[in-house]
Order: structure tokens, then C-alpha cells, then sequence
């Protein structure tokens, strides 16, 4: 039942997502883009910091979430131009059946099982009755569908909306098409064909219009609307969970100042806890930490209002919920024991390791009566295998302070092969393969797709913390659970736009981190129009803006004291403070000459250039070759991707680059260095990285390079040097590029570079750049050598300019572009 009225809440809630979005002209939608008219955003409206209430919060987000939905579908027409899959793009259907089902018809479609197989639910396609092709006549007859589901072999069923536009998001309003009317006419008549093409999925935008629409339905909506802490007369604020006191010592003795403080404030119970995280202050630390402290305390007692001492206590439940939790509890009711079938090894109060999960098995104390259930969530599978991977390495601790590795779960897709052990696909093989073991031979062979849900639901009930990305989280499988989660942390909090956010919360929730940092990258927003209005900014930045109290970490371990030193100014009030090895430990041999770091700026006046759509600077690679060459030769463990990294924030110019590096090291240059984008690089370190800006230009701006966050997450990716190549000229137009070149002259780091670029790094030039003060580390080396086969070792690699480049580079990463 639980099941069905979610399922029934869902659908109707996307009913009218549905209807809008199918309705829509998609030719009309090109010519809306192409033009960038400046009346798109007319009537739409800003995002504010708070709300008077739920339709006001619902009015200025949807018609925002709408104008993304439209940049998606152009988007993916244009992404799928880029990899060169146009010619194969168009596929040809036949109608099989046509019904109309609650104002929607439902399409049969008979089409090849090879695009049968490239297909998903919440696919948008498009129907045409012609196929149309650039500069031809536009069709006459077409219109939107989504993927039902995939139906039996080589059949497809999709839900298309035919009765009219809407065409204002504000309106329930239908104005009826005749291209749709045509449309209808033509699925009515079996075994006619229709030409389909496949635009984008729309499954993850369509979850966060679900969380968006339910907004009202959540127990601390008013929080989140009027974005206000809670006051110190709030019970939450007298409900302290009560920490073991071993569990305790190990947390304060494994933390610092900082971090401590952000998990007290969870253990304060406020519904809301906000994490800052600046890079290297130790973010997934701290989120082990708070794991370990929510899974083993326990409610402290609370004064009621006799000021007698009592246990907190949850509201009775009806008779017919208490009814179907005791059938639940106890299966063997109406059924044979499980427990006479299958004892356990381990656990003594319920809680039982399932196999493959665990490097050790959990065992759970009888005194603890009450098991607080975890979800983990962020943005990217790679944010979120991050935190998985460090669970499985290092486990939590328990009351007694020992190491463990709790039962956990990964749901969703592409899960990293490190962490596969603990996917949910692996976990559902693991118990399909002990119920085939377990049971007769006339049991063998029935596990359908409802076993293999209930064994999901099952695996998801019996998690202490279950993983899953924003947009996963809100998929069918967390519909079938008995138990609801208690506490949510979202890590890279500030990388989601709001909607998305909403997603995870509506699982129960009593308790939500938001772990981030909102001066690193945001979310990425396809649509200019809501990204102008501030459909971007996170539910983090939000809060933070209108004044919710935010727990700083404050003491950071990656980066040398030099290169902490401008963005601790710039983006953290000069908040951050160095861990008390880190100088010593990032301290290298090449710090003897000052332009080699732990920072530096050369200044190098280039000539910009735009291609498909990107930026480019051929003298700012040309002179990064150089100093590459220089670095490698000198200091010879800086010749791996592991310890050296490039970022550039565009495409095209990471294009150059590595194309340069093949041309000159061949095959191997993605060995020697790791040449990425700003946002390739978010969340990593190198021990030394080449910051290439591109921009050069008199008076026309710097483009997105002047997003601040980008700068930030581009200059704290190092461990001991971070070298900036760029334009001083052009850059200073900004405020913040402008206070960091004058840093770096301040600082005795700015270079000024001219050609031919060589010059630069002879001994005779660097004779004077050599530091004075303590002598830097020796570098070790095995062989008195290494220097020189290191110089050999690349003059080896090198090949004939007027050699032509193997046609195979690495695959791109897209960067953010102007």
C-alpha cells in the first residue's frame, strides 16, 4: 500500500511537468536559443535568500526549473552534433497501439532492439512524421515523447501529451496545436512509421521537480523557507544526543579544533548543520567523524514540562500501521521462520553482516536498542565514491572506540570499480546466490523482478548508511523501505542546485548536513537565463546569505603556508591556519628558485583566439611546454600525471595542450602529465600545477575566468607549487586577479616572460631567482645520474616537429566555456 500511494503521489505531481514539457514546439525552442532574445526572462524572478511561504517559494523556482528543462533539450542536441553521431541519430518506428490514458496517450512503438537497448526511462524523444535534416524544409507534423518503459522485445512505450500547448507556465491553461492534432491522427492509425530522435534523459530534473513541488510535505519546510537558525528556545537546542565517552576522547584526540566543533553542532541536534569546507581543511574527515558520533549515541533525556527526567518517545502509531509492522517484524506469522532456515553467525540483538559487505563484521551492542539509519548523498558518482572509499579503507569507530566497517550500501549507477564490492547490483547477486543455496531445488529459479525489488528494499532496510547521488536518491527503490532515514548528509552541498537538494529530504529526515563549500564551484546551470536569476545558487549558499550559522574548518593540511596564504585573504577572512607539519611536508627541492613556488605568476602577454565557441592561447602553451620541460628535466619525479598537473578552464585550450604534449612526448604524455579542466580538477591535488588562464585581450573582459570560485578551486590544487600563466594586463581587470598579481609582486613571485622563452630558464637567468634563507630539501636520488638520464629520457620522447599527430587523443573532458 506504502508503495502505491507514493507511486500515485509521484505521477501526479509529474503530471503536470509531463504536460507541459511534451507540449512544448521544439523547433521553437532552437529559434529561442539561436535568437538569446532579451525578453526570454521577462516574468521570471529572481531567487530570494527567504520566502513568505510555499506558493511564493514554488513561483520563483518552477518557471526556473523550466527554462533549464528547455537549455537541456537544445543542449543535447547540440553535445550529440559534437561527438559525431548525427548521421546515425534518426531511427524509424512503427506505431503498434495507441490508447488514452488520464489525458495522455499511450504509444506503442515497434522499433529496432539495438535503439531499443540506447533508450531509458524519462527519455525525451522526438516524433516526426518526416525526417528533417539542417537547411531542409521543417516538418509539419511532430512532437514530444518520453519513455514509459522498454517494453517487451524491440518495443518501446511512450507518453505523449496531444491536447495542446501550455503556454504559460503560471496556467493550467491548454491552447490547442494543429501540428499535435496531426500528431494524434497519425499514432491513431496502425502500423503507420514515425522517424524518432533521441534528445536527452530528463530523469534527474524530473525527480528534482518532484522534491520542489513536495516542498509543503516536509516537516521543516518553514525552516528551509524562511532560512532563520533556530533559536536556543527550540527543543531541538535541549535534545543533545549523548556521546560514549571512549567514542568521545577518540573523536577529540582524531580531530581538530574545527572539525570538532562542526560535529558537536550536529550532536546539538539542529535540523539544519551547515559544514564549511575549505580545500584541505579535511571535509571527509569530518564527515567520518560525524558517522562514527550519529550511529553510536544515543537521545540524552529531556526535561518535560513537570521537569521531571524523560525519555524521548515517538508518537504512537494507528492500529492498522501497528498491524502491518508486526507482520513485517514477524514474517514467520503467516510463514516459516527465516531464523529456522538460516542462523547467524555474529550480531546478538537483530543486526546481522550480510556477506562480501564488510572487511570486518559488525556486530552491534544488545544495549543499543535503537540503530539510526544514514544517507549519504552528493551531486557526482565521483564525489560520492570519494566518501564510500574512505569508509571501506578506514571504517568508523563504534562506543568503544574500535575500528569497524559498518554494513553499507551504494545505490545507483556507475558505481567505481573500487568500490563495486558494496554496489547494490553486487549486494542482490551476493543474496540471490544464498537463497538459491538455502533453499529447495523447487524454489531454485524464482527470482523475478518483484524478488529482486523486495531483496533492494531489503538490503536498503538493513544498511546502517546507505549512498546514493542527489538525483538516485530519489529513485523507486527508496519507496519500498520500512524504515525512513533518520539523519542526511549531502557532501559537495554547494556543487546542487536547490531543487536538487530537496530530493533526499523527503525520506523522513529528523536531521540534514549540508557539507561544501560555496566559494568553490557551483552547479552547473545549462540554462543563461536561470542562471542569471540565480537558479544556481545552492540551498548552502542560500541559508548561508541570509544569515543561518555556518561551522567553519579553519586549519587546512594540503597546501604550502605560500599558497594557502592568497586564498585564506581573498575567500576565508584570513580564517585558515596551517596544520602544524604541513610547511616541512610540502617543502621541495625546486622551492630554491622562487619561480618554481610554492607560488608564482609570469606574466606572459599572449594572444587570445576563439574556436567553436572556446578560447585559446598558443603562446601560453608554448611558453607552459618550456617550463614543463625545464621542471621534468631538473627534477625528475615531477615527470609523472600522479605528482604534475595543467588546468585551464577551457575546453579548446585543454585540447592544445594535450595535443602539443603528444606531438612532443608521443604516446606517453598522458604519463608524464594530467591535463584537465577547473572542473575536472575539483575535489583533487597534484604536488605541482601549471594554471594556464588563456585570456589576453585590451578592454573585452575575461570571461568566466573572473568567477572567483574557479580561480579559487585552480590555485588550491597544489600540495608545494601552484604556477600561474597569464596575462597581468588582462587579467587585472578583475578585482580579485588584480589583488593576486599584486600579491605576487608584493610577494617577490611575479615574473615578467618574453620570447624567446627559453632565455628565461638559463642558469644565467636563474642565477639571481635562487632563494635565500634555509637551503630547501636535497633531492633524493637513487642514482647520481638520475638528472641527466631524466634529461635523456625526455629528449628520447621527443619527436619531429612536422611529424603528423596520431589522430587518437585522450578522450576530453568538456570545461565550462564563455
Amino acid at each position: 500500500m506504502a508503495v502505491e500511494k507514493a507511486t500515485v503521489q509521484g505521477s501526479a505531481l509529474l503530471s503536470r511537468f509531463r504536460k507541459i514539457v511534451l507540449g512544448w514546439d521544439y523547433f521553437n525552442l532552437l529559434r529561442q536559443s539561436s535568437k538569446k532574445r532579451k525578453e526570454a526572462s521577462s516574468g521570471l524572478q529572481s531567487v530570494k535568500d527567504t520566502y513568505r511561504d510555499v506558493d511564493e517559494y514554488i513561483g520563483i523556482f518552477e518557471p526556473l526549473l523550466f527554462e533549464e528543462v528547455k537549455a537541456h533539450i537544445v543542449q543535447g542536441q547540440k553535445d550529440d552534433e559534437e561527438v559525431g553521431v548525427g548521421a546515425v541519430e534518426w531511427q524509424k518506428g512503427a506505431v503498434a497501439a495507441c490508447e488514452e490514458v488520464n489525458g495522455f496517450h499511450m504509444v506503442s512503438l515497434a522499433v529496432l532492439e539495438e535503439f531499443r537497448n540506447e533508450v531509458a526511462e524519462n527519455d525525451l524523444l522526438l516524433l516526426s512524421k518526416e525526417k528533417f535534416e539542417e537547411g531542409a524544409a521543417l516538418p509539419m507534423t511532430y512532437a514530444f515523447a518520453l519513455v514509459e518503459h522498454r517494453g517487451g522485445k524491440e518495443t518501446l512505450t511512450l507518453r505523449t501529451f496531444l491536447d495542446g500547448e501550455v503556454k504559460h507556465v503560471g496556467s493550467e491553461a491548454v491552447e490547442s496545436s494543429p501540428r499535435l492534432l496531426k500528431m494524434l491522427s497519425i499514432l491513431q492509425m496502425n502500423e503507420s512509421f514515425l522517424w524518432i530522435l533521441k534528445l536527452t534523459s530528463l530523469s534527474t530534473i524530473m525527480r528534482e521537480y518532484s522534491a520542489l513541488r513536495s516542498i509543503g510535505s516536509l516537516p521543516f519546510k518553514n525552516l528551509i523557507l524562511s532560512a532563520i537558525g533556530e533559536s536556543k528556545d527550540n527543543n531541538s537546542q535541549e535534545r543533545p544526543w549523548d556521546v560514549p565517552k571512549l567514542l568521545m576522547d577518540s573523536l577529540k584526540y582524531n580531530h581538530n579544533e574545527s572539525q570538532l566543533a562542526a560535529i558537536c553542532a550536529g550532536l546539538s541536534r539542529r535540523t539544519f548543520v551547515l559544514i564549511q569546507g575549505p580545500p584541505g581543511t579535511g571535509k571527509t574527515q569530518t564527515i567520518l567523524g560525524l558517522l562514527s558520533a550519529v550511529l553510536h549515541s544515543s537521545p540524552a533525556k529531556v526535561r518535560s514540562r513537570g521537569d521531571s527526567h524523560t525519555s524521548i518517545r515517538k508518537a504512537e502509531l494507528p492500529l492498522q500501521d501497528k498491524y502491518h509492522h508486526w507482520i513485517k517484524a514477524s514474517p514467520w506469522l503467516t510463514n516459516s521462520n527465516p531464523r529456522d532456515e538460516i542462523m547467524p553467525v555474529d550480531g546478538d540483538d537483530g543486526f546481522f553482516p550480510s556477506s562480501g559487505n564488510e572487511l570486518k563484521p559488525e556486530i552491534v551492542n544488545s544495549n543499543r536498542k535503537y540503530r539510526v539509519h544514514v544517507l549519504v548523498c552528493a551531486p557526482s558518482n565521483s564525489a560520492l565514491d570519494e566518501i564510500v572509499l574512505r569508509v571501506l579503507h578506514t571504517g568508523i569507530r563504534d562506543e568503544n572506540d574500535h575500528v569497524y566497517n559498518p554494513k553499507i550500501v551504494r545505490i545507483g549507477l556507475k558505481p567505481h570499480h573500487s568500490v563495486q564490492a558494496v554496489s547494490m547490483d553486487n549486494l542482490v547477486e551476493q543474496k540471490l546466490a544464498g537463497v538459491d543455496r538455502s533453499t529447495s531445488g523447487a524454489r531454485k529459479g524464482a527470482t523475478g523482478p518483484l524478488d529482486r525489488d523486495q531483496i533492494r528494499a531489503s538490503i536498503v532496510d538493513e544498511a546502517a548508511i546507505v549512498f546514493a547521488t542527489l538525483s538516485f536518491s530519489g529513485s523507486t527503490v527508496f519507496n519500498r523501505m520500512n524504515r525512513v532515514f533518520d539523519v542526511v548528509i549531502i557532501d559537495e552541498a554547494a556543487q546542487a542546485v536547490e531543487p536538487a537538494t530537496l530530493i533526499p529530504l523527503a525520506h523522513g529526515c529528523k536531521q540534514v548536513f549540508l557539507v561544501g563549500d560555496p566559494v568553490q564551484l557551483p552547479a552547473t546551470v545549462i540554462s543563461s537565463t536561470a542562471e542569471k536569476l540565480g537558479y544556481g545558487k545552492s540551498l548552502f549558499k542560500r541559508f548561508q546569505e541570509a544569515g543561518y550559522p555556518v561551522q567553519m574548518l579553519t586549519t587546512q593540511y594540503r597546501m604550502h603556508p605560500e599558497i594557502r596564504f592568497f586564498p585564506s585573504k581573498e575567500f576565508y577572512s584570513e580564517s585558515l591556519e596551517d596544520g602544524e607539519l604541513v610547511k616541512v611536508q610540502t617543502r621541495r627541492p625546486w622551492h630554491k628558485y622562487c619561480c618554481f613556488g610554492p607560488f608564482a605568476f609570469f606574466d606572459v602577454d599572449g594572444t587570445e583566439s576563439q574556436t567553436l565557441g572556446s578560447w585559446v592561447n598558443e603562446d601560453e602553451v608554448e611558453f607552459i611546454m618550456v617550463l614543463y620541460r625545464k621542471l621534468a628535466t631538473d627534477y625528475p619525479q615531477l615527470k609523472s600525471s600522479s605528482e604534475m598537473a595543467i588546468i585551464t578552464p577551457y575546453s579548446q585550450q585543454l585540447k592544445l595542450l594535450r595535443q602539443q604534449f603528444h606531438v612532443i612526448f608521443g604516446t606517453k604524455s598522458n604519463q608524464l602529465v594530467d591535463i584537465n579542466t577547473v572542473d575536472g580538477f575539483q575535489g583533487r591535488e597534484k604536488d605541482v600545477a601549471i594554471f594556464s588562464c588563456v585570456r589576453s585581450n585590451q578592454g573585452r573582459g575575461i570571461g568566466f575566468v573572473s568567477d572567483f570560485r574557479r580561480m579559487n578551486v585552480g590555485i588550491t590544487r597544489a600540495r608545494s607549487s601552484v604556477l600561474v600563466v597569464g596575462s597581468a594586463s588582462t587579467l587585472m581587470q578583475d578585482k580579485h586577479w588584480k589583488n593576486l598579481i599584486n600579491s605576487a609582486k608584493d610577494r617577490n613571485c611575479y615574473f615578467k616572460i618574453s620570447k624567446p622563452y627559453t632565455t628565461f630558464f638559463t642558469e644565467s637567468n636563474l642565477k639571481p631567482l635562487i632563494v635565500k634563507g634555509p637551503e630547501p630539501p636535497k633531492e633524493e636520488k637513487t642514482d647520481s645520474n638520475v638528472g641527466e638520464a631524466a634529461a635523456a629520457t625526455i629528449d628520447a620522447l621527443m619527436v619531429d616537429d612536422q611529424m603528423a599527430v596520431d589522430t587518437h587523443d585522450d578522450p576530453m573532458d568538456d570545461g565550462g566555456d564563455d
